[in-house]
């Protein structure tokens, strides 16, 4: 008698079957399931079914988000422009590259490739310094008809309080006295956001500026190993180490959700500030393991540790997007969302990201030289939750 799946197992073995199928595949091309989605209900804000053509700068580009801001412009009939220093080369979406004009120089010193050019709009991927944003935005002031800055919900940093909306007071200045380096640079990067915020709405006004300051990002291109834990160790099964307590609550965003949602802001001429947080509804560290755990068919069997004592004393005061509740982090993953969902951001499925990230990963996007080095780095949990899982297991029966 042939067996009847129910609709979980059904899902389970679509998965498992997709993330078997897409390993190891190039991904030079538009080949990701999530990838450039287009919205459902037409009603939405932001979406606009046939955009007229703009012609959009892009001071970066080539990194994390620009290469799906750029797919995504380009599929809906924008002409795209990168200003860069010519060094760093996408990794995703290549052939995309071939329809971008690259413009070269130099944030610090050469920004001769833009004078006496003309753009819709510029968006600024790539402000790390306040000065920096300054020149740019003093230089196209008046050939450019709208401002975009990347910020980041760092700003609020320290984040003493719960639903941080766009309004709050910002971070401006660096205390004096601090002895912790890694909360000097916290301290300094949110300082530079918000006075770069500042700089761009002063120069071209708050009706020409939009200011976007995303959570943590992730997905497919991501230059950094803080989300690869999941969808690199769930796949394989054994015990896995989820931190945390019971009601932790977590926030993270889809690159791709970010981008697109920036071009179809453009496309409206929507200006403002939004904070681009997710996930669309309130999720605890825990939700996030098993429904991560779902996709990949339940093989990890995951172990929670929710003693921030223990966690504290073991080197594990955060695995993304899971950050240990303190007085200065607690309102970083409660951040408000609400302007920004009433602006047309939407969302991708959790089950998407992990999937795409998983192919992306394993794909010729990524180097042998980067992945066996993530995968060797003895600071990574991976390599660190075999003696974390015993000492824990040690803890509990004292």
């Amino acid at each position: 008698m042939k067996k009847t799946l129910k609709p979980l197992d059904s899902r389970r073995n679509f998965v498992k079957n997709s993330i078997k199928a897409t390993a190891l595949l190039p991904l030079t091309g538009i080949g990701l399931q999530g990838l450039a989605q287009e919205l459902s209900n037409p009603k939405l804000s932001g979406n606009v079914k046939n955009p007229k053509p703009l012609k959009i700068l892009i001071l970066g580009g080539t990194s994390f988000i620009g290469p799906h801001q750029i797919a995504y412009a380009l599929k809906r009939g924008h002409q795209i422009t990168t200003f860069t220093r010519g060094k760093t080369k996408p990794t995703i979406f290549r052939k995309q590259f071939d329809q971008v004009e690259q413009l070269i120089g130099d944030r610090e010193n050469n920004l001769k490739a833009l004078e006496g050019r003309k753009w819709d709009v510029v968006i600024d991927n790539s402000g790390r310094q306040v000065r920096w944003t300054k020149a740019t935005a003093e230089l196209l002031k008046d050939t450019v008809g709208m401002y975009v800055y990347v910020s980041s919900v760092s700003v609020f940093y320290p984040y003493f309080k719960a639903n941080l909306t766009e309004d709050m007071p910002l971070v401006l200045k660096v205390p004096e006295n601090l002895d912790d380096d890694d909360e000097k640079y916290t301290y300094d990067y949110g300082v530079m956001k918000a006075n770069s915020e500042i700089a761009a709405r002063t120069i071209f006004g708050n009706n020409k500026t939009i200011v976007i300051r995303p959570t943590f990002m992730t997905g497919p291109g991501d230059r950094t190993n803080r989300f690869l834990y999941w969808p690199t160790q769930l796949p394989k099964g054994g015990s896995v180490v989820v931190p945390g307590k019971k009601k932790d609550p977590v926030q993270f965003i889809d690159v791709r959700d970010v981008a697109e949602w920036m071009i179809r802001l453009i496309e409206t001429n929507t200006s403002g500030t939004f904070n681009a947080v997710g996930p669309a509804t309130t999720m605890t560290i825990r939700e996030f393991a098993n429904e991560v755990s779902d996709v990949f068919g339940k093989k990890a069997k995951l172990v929670h540790i929710d003693d921030y004592k223990f966690l504290e004393e073991n080197r594990l005061r955060y695995l993304m997007p899971w950050i240990l509740d303190s007085k200065k982090y607690h309102g970083i993953s409660r951040v408000s969302q609400v302007k920004s969902v009433k602006n047309g951001l939407t969302y991708r499925l959790l089950e998407t990201t992990m999937k795409d990230t998983h192919t992306w990963w394993f794909s010729d996007a990524i180097d042998n030289e980067r992945r066996t080095a993530f995968q060797n780095d003895p600071k990574e949990l991976h390599n660190r939750q075999k003696n974390l899982l015993k000492k824990w297991k040690t803890y509990n029966s004292q």
